[in-house]
Protein backbone atom coordinates (compact mmCIF):
# COMPACT_ATOMS: atom_id res chain seq x y z
CA UNK A 1 0.00 0.00 0.00
CA UNK A 2 1.46 3.75 -0.78
CA UNK A 3 0.34 6.73 1.06
CA UNK A 4 -2.11 7.86 -1.62
CA UNK A 5 -4.34 4.58 -1.12
CA UNK A 6 -4.16 5.16 2.73
CA UNK A 7 -4.95 9.04 2.19
CA UNK A 8 -7.73 7.77 -0.01
CA UNK A 9 -8.99 5.43 2.51
CA UNK A 10 -9.19 8.03 5.02
CA UNK A 11 -10.98 10.84 3.08
CA UNK A 12 -13.70 8.58 1.97
CA UNK A 13 -14.06 7.40 5.65
CA UNK A 14 -14.39 11.27 6.82
CA UNK A 15 -17.23 11.83 4.19
CA UNK A 16 -19.13 9.03 5.30
CA UNK A 17 -18.80 9.72 9.31
CA UNK A 18 -19.00 13.28 8.77
CA UNK A 19 -22.15 12.44 7.18
CA UNK A 20 -23.40 10.41 9.57
CA UNK A 21 -22.82 13.18 12.49
CA UNK A 22 -24.48 15.69 10.37
CA UNK A 23 -27.21 13.55 9.66
CA UNK A 24 -27.63 12.69 13.33
CA UNK A 25 -27.79 16.18 14.34
CA UNK A 26 -30.26 16.83 11.93
CA UNK A 27 -32.29 13.93 13.31
CA UNK A 28 -31.80 14.74 16.61
CA UNK A 29 -32.66 18.35 15.68
CA UNK A 30 -35.67 17.75 13.86
CA UNK A 31 -37.49 14.89 15.93
CA UNK A 32 -36.10 15.03 19.06
CA UNK A 33 -39.15 14.59 20.75
CA UNK A 34 -40.47 11.72 18.79
CA UNK A 35 -36.76 10.18 19.65
CA UNK A 36 -37.42 10.79 23.29
CA UNK A 37 -40.64 9.34 23.42
CA UNK A 38 -39.62 6.15 21.75
CA UNK A 39 -36.61 5.82 24.41
CA UNK A 40 -38.68 6.15 26.87
CA UNK A 41 -40.86 3.17 26.50
CA UNK A 42 -38.13 1.40 26.34
CA UNK A 43 -35.99 2.99 29.76
CA UNK A 44 -36.89 4.94 31.91
CA UNK A 45 -35.45 8.09 31.70
CA UNK A 46 -36.20 11.87 31.98
CA UNK A 47 -36.14 14.44 29.21
CA UNK A 48 -33.06 16.14 31.12
CA UNK A 49 -30.90 12.75 31.19
CA UNK A 50 -31.89 11.79 27.60
CA UNK A 51 -30.93 15.35 26.14
CA UNK A 52 -27.35 14.71 28.18
CA UNK A 53 -26.85 10.93 26.70
CA UNK A 54 -27.49 12.57 23.37
CA UNK A 55 -25.30 15.62 23.41
CA UNK A 56 -22.52 13.37 24.99
CA UNK A 57 -23.17 11.09 22.06
CA UNK A 58 -22.57 13.61 19.33
CA UNK A 59 -19.51 15.06 21.37
CA UNK A 60 -17.66 12.16 21.62
CA UNK A 61 -18.48 10.66 17.56
CA UNK A 62 -17.03 14.20 16.99
CA UNK A 63 -13.98 13.85 18.98
CA UNK A 64 -13.70 10.10 17.33
CA UNK A 65 -14.33 11.72 13.82
CA UNK A 66 -11.55 14.27 14.18
CA UNK A 67 -9.09 11.70 16.11
CA UNK A 68 -9.49 8.68 13.88
CA UNK A 69 -10.49 10.36 10.69
CA UNK A 70 -9.36 13.54 9.85
CA UNK A 71 -5.98 13.69 11.97
CA UNK A 72 -4.95 10.59 10.04
CA UNK A 73 -5.98 12.57 6.81
CA UNK A 74 -4.08 15.95 7.37
CA UNK A 75 -0.81 13.62 8.88
CA UNK A 76 -0.91 11.72 5.76
CA UNK A 77 -1.45 15.21 3.44
CA UNK A 78 1.50 16.87 5.09
CA UNK A 79 3.83 13.96 4.16
CA UNK A 80 2.53 12.78 1.15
Amino acid sequence: MDVTVVKTFFIWCAIINGAILVLSFLICVSAGDWIYKMHSKLFPISKEAFNVAIYCFLGLYKVFFIVFNLVPYLALAIIG
